[in-house]
């Protein structure tokens, strides 16, 4: 692990330590030092260095909501927009709860892509009705409701962390 103006550069024994962190955040400094053989001390001073430079970002739980009873609608939605404008309507639709994720693309246009849950097509609708076609710079909005998901995963450090290139 290099701090170079600031900036943390993570090394092969930090993406092993993220990876094990990854399948199990309950376990302790001790364990995962036992598994990669260093000193629980060095988790420890490693995953702090991580925290303050932001490359770990929280700590949480994820919720399947479907089996925890909660009903909604998960929405993908392709929002064109005028180039100009394009910044500013991904940055408000990431103050909203409701948006999960934003994403720009440069294809034939530029594209702005969001991840969208309400409680249910009304919702759904009075959302892009009242909040995503006011903002200034949208051209139109083409909206899928998901109708059966195949695979969600978060973000994970690589099964072979020794085959990184750092």
């Amino acid at each position: 692990m290099k701090i170079k103006n600031d900036a943390l550069t993570v090394d092969a024994t930090d993406l092993k330590i993220l990876k094990a962190l990854q399948e199990d955040a309950r376990q302790t400094y001790a364990n995962i030092g036992k598994r990669l053989g260093i000193a629980h001390s060095t988790v420890y001073d490693r995953l702090r260095k991580m925290e303050r430079h932001g490359v770990i970002k929280q700590y949480t739980a994820v919720v399947d909501g479907e089996k925890a009873g909660l009903k909604s609608i998960t929405a993908l939605m392709t929002i064109y927009t005028d180039p100009k404008e394009s910044e500013r309507v991904a940055e408000e639709l990431s103050k909203t709860p409701k948006v999960l994720e934003v994403y720009a693309s440069l294809s034939e246009e530029l594209l702005i892509m969001a991840k969208v849950v309400a409680e249910n097509q009304e919702g759904l609708h009075a959302f892009i009705a009242n909040s995503v076609a006011p903002l200034p710079g949208v051209l139109r909005i083409r909206t899928s409701i998901v109708t059966k998901k195949f695979k969600e995963t978060p973000f994970s450090i690589t099964n072979d962390a020794d085959k990184l290139h750092l």
